[in-house]
């Protein structure tokens, strides 16, 4: 499939969400399979006021492509401004407006999911962006705001005559945030009533889930996000059902936590150490997940402070976990 010119090499795209998808993140899913990655969300007022942090939220690897770069904000000008930052500090080939997060300090600032209550002013940052950059504009936004105002079908309408050249659809409201099942049935609706590309977001943990949404939706790609934690392996499953072929063998821990450390050294190597080191706490954790006996070491890891402390419980794993 394409998003606008940008040729894409596969049904499965991996979520943007902050704090997990840096780029080491992007790149061991990439390897895993992912055909399109996006950045961490990225403040427009970060950008335009040159925050070093927010910057650094952008680095791509240039091997690991096609990749979308990910903004979000509620000012037209200052989102259009930012949009050509930010796709000239990352080189991704796509950038995507995030209008779909949920979190209270986001929204009450009017930014992500607020903006379903405004779509003109959507509609308009989105104008302004696609103006801005030389690459495709795409959404991501949620099922509406609380379950007395679902308007994701009308809001995709406004986004493709905004010029939006994609749009991914999460299957909650805002007010659900991700508790409940997510509804498949309004990503349907929205590919019904619109001609640009859908990608469907929501649920997706499994293979199977996997072909299930995207046979219930009838959308282009499917959208893998806290399905993704501790298990990139989630592509090569899902690419391999896509295929009709048989599900690859999970791999053994010790390789797991191989991948896990291979990770956190990318980490480290393209930002701040310290940094990288905080976010591995919980990340390890996710790659341990379902490992019986596995209490008393996350309970070190999370008091990790550098790679070489990550790479001495590793070792630990490795010699005393099955």
């Amino acid at each position: 499939m394409k998003i606008g010119q940008v040729e894409i090499d596969g049904r499965t795209a991996l979520a943007p969400m902050a704090g997990v998808t840096d780029a080491a993140f992007r790149h061991i899913c990439r390897a895993q399979g992912a055909a399109l990655t996006c950045t961490e969300m990225v403040s427009s007022r970060g950008l335009v006021y040159n925050d070093a942090k927010t910057r650094q939220l952008l680095f791509c690897p240039p091997e690991d492509r096609p990749v979308a770069a990910q903004i979000f904000g509620s000012e037209p000008s200052i989102m259009a401004q930012a949009a050509g930052m930010a796709i000239e500090l990352s080189g991704a080939d796509i950038l995507d407006i995030n209008m779909g997060c949920p979190v209270g300090k986001i929204v009450k600032g009017g930014d992500g999911s607020a903006l379903m209550r405004d779509p003109d002013r959507a509609g308009r940052i989105i104008q302004a962006c696609a103006a801005a950059v030389d690459v495709p504009v795409t959404v991501k936004f949620r099922k509406g705001w609380d379950g007395g105002n679902v308007n994701a079908v009308a809001f995709a309408q406004v986004c493709q005559q905004a010029g939006a050249a994609a749009v991914t659809v999460h299957g909650r409201t805002r007010v659900q945030m991700y508790a409940g099942v997510a509804d498949w049935d309004i990503i349907r609706d929205v590919k019904a009533a619109v001609s640009i590309p859908v990608i469907a977001n929501g649920d997706v943990f499994t293979a199977q889930d996997a072909l299930r949404i995207l046979k219930r939706t009838g959308a282009d790609m499917c959208m893998v996000g806290r399905g993704s934690f501790g298990d990139p392996w989630i592509f090569s499953r899902i690419n391999a059902a896509l295929a009709g072929l048989p599900e690859p063998e999970t791999p053994s821990l010790s390789q797991r936590m191989d991948t896990a450390l291979a990770q956190l050294e990318l980490a480290c190597a393209w930002k701040d150490p310290h940094i990288a080191c905080l976010e591995a706490r919980r990340q390890l954790c996710w790659y341990l997940r379902g490992v019986p006996w596995s209490g008393p070491v996350k309970r070190e890891i999370v008091k990790i402070n550098t790679l070489d402390d990550a790479r001495a419980i590793i070792a630990r794993i490795k010699r005393e976990l099955r």
